[in-house]
């Protein structure tokens, strides 16, 4: 087996001596394009022999066995002139037609990206390094997906790019509490590099048993996304989780008409990390009623989220249901945002509010996070809040100690029989309107434990620390 973690490091070791490529994200969007062109071709190869008369949407020329899989193959300025002038306009420019998702993909993922690459002997050693991998060994793609989620998270830590990797065990313990079944509709209207679509999809994996099973999940896990690099990025990341046609669209939720969203356009779960702090694109709140317009994401996103939910008194039974994150900065606030929220509370039933520590995001973002878990159609008469605190001895979370799924054991354990304890607390929903809908609620149990002080130690530091100070002044004052 290859050992995949070290040919993706020295693939990008090989890119650093390419003069074309500056920085990470550059790099990540030229091995995204290759990844994808390479794993597209190995699950090509896999089509063709279980069924002769499949056709790939990629024209035979431009497949990677037929340019790039030959390590004698082209070369040097030949190389970069067919990438350049060749390959990239023509998947830009791909003819499909109007119900090839695939193809139509195929022409969104190439129309926002680049080649960065000039050096053709270069870029003839990255590509040779990754015909090292073979994607449809099923050993090889599980150790993939690890080394593709470290990809990301390198991705999301530089600041600039404004991308946001959700912490998988935030997206894992999400989806087992939401607990979708095969058949339930469910998407992620700002699903990034479609982090919370794979747990999503790993869940359901347990419920298939037969062909048709299979056919019923590749249809009903659906994501829109769109910045160009994490929406190729989410692609490549669901065609490894075995989706063979990714049903993602590469565009704005936010555009669509709000009233134009109907009963049959609902879906039954909603798992998502909707961008926040950022301002939407010029008009786009003009696609919502006037009540609920602001420019923060975050809010026309919640307000797009209960739209998007099936309603339980419009179907027979239960309502949509919904996991999501948000920052404090959405349950408080008065105008727009206090009419969001008690749109929220009246519409769909909050029954549980998860209060992240502040650096479960670090070290891209700093805000303190909750995860919002509602069902739509009944209004909310209680919510119960939990706190979620550090592991013991340990003050923050980083990147190299990030939040774990172990962690959530215990609020799954208290989930199905709660109790009011020293991080969980219950509020009724006359106290939050009493509140003016206010939802950031501190813990009213929470023990506070009394810091003795050691007045002895106190002083000889503060008499130690004038004796250095008054030595200083003596030193300056000679030198004077």
């Amino acid at each position: 087996m290859t050992n995949i973690a070290g040919t993706i490091k020295s693939i990008r070791d090989i890119f650093r001596k390419d003069p074309g490529l500056s920085g990470d994200a550059q790099r990540i969007e030229q091995l995204g394009w290759m990844i994808f062109l390479k794993l597209f071709d190995d699950k090509d190869k896999e089509k063709e022999i279980l069924n002769p008369k499949y056709k790939s949407p990629i024209p035979a020329e431009l497949q990677w066995r037929n340019w790039a899989e030959d390590d004698e193959g082209i070369t040097g300025d030949e190389l970069i002139n067919f990438v350049n002038n060749k390959l990239f306009p023509t998947l830009k420019n791909l003819t499909v037609a109007a119900d090839d998702r695939l193809g139509i993909t195929i022409r969104q993922i190439f129309d926002g990206t680049n080649n960065y690459m000039k050096s053709g002997t270069t870029f003839r050693q990255a590509i040779n390094k990754l015909n090292e991998i073979d994607f449809n060994s099923s050993k090889e793609h599980h150790v993939f997906n690890v080394i593709y989620e470290e990809i990301l998270q390198g991705l999301a830590a530089k600041k600039d790019t404004g991308e946001f990797y959700t912490p998988r065990a935030v997206t894992q313990f999400i989806v087992d509490m939401v607990n979708p079944k095969l058949g339930e509709k469910i998407t992620d209207p700002a699903c990034g590099t479609a982090g919370f679509l794979v747990c999503a999809i790993e869940h359901l994996k347990k419920q298939v048993k037969n062909i048709d099973d299979r056919k019923t999940l590749q249809e009903t896990v659906t994501g829109s996304e769109l910045k160009p690099l994490p929406f190729m990025l989410s692609v490549v990341n669901l065609i490894t989780h075995d989706i063979e046609v990714p049903q993602i669209e590469n565009g704005d939720s936010l555009s669509r008409e709000y009233n134009s969203i109907k009963q049959k356009d609902r879906v039954d779960i909603i798992v998502a990390n909707p961008p926040f702090g950022g301002v939407v694109g010029d008009g786009m709140e003009t696609n919502f009623p006037l009540n609920y317009r602001t420019k923060e994401s975050a809010d026309l996103f919640l307000i797009l989220f209960i739209q998007l939910l099936k309603d339980a008194r419009l179907s027979d039974g239960q309502g949509g249901r919904a996991g999501i994150v948000l920052p404090d900065g959405s349950l408080t606030g008065d105008g727009v945002k206090q009419r969001v929220r008690q749109k929220l509370l009246e519409d769909c039933n909050v029954h549980t509010i998860v209060r992240l520590p502040q650096s479960v995001f670090a070290p891209y973002a700093t805000v303190n996070t909750n995860l919002i878990f509602f069902e739509k159609g009944k209004p909310t008469k209680e919510i119960w809040y939990y706190e979620h605190t550090l592991p013991e001895g340990q003050k923050a979370y980083s990147k190299t100690k990030p939040i774990r799924i172990e962690e959530f054991e215990p609020i799954k354990q208290w989930w199905n029989n709660r109790e009011e304890s020293e991080v969980a607390w219950k509020v009724p929903i006359q106290t939050i309107i009493d509140r003016n809908y206010d939802l950031d609620i501190k813990n009213p149990n929470k023990v506070v434990e009394e810091v003795v002080y050691d007045r002895k130690a106190i002083i000889n530091k503060i008499e130690n620390n004038q004796l250095k100070i008054s030595k200083i002044l003596e030193e300056l004052k000679s030198l004077a």
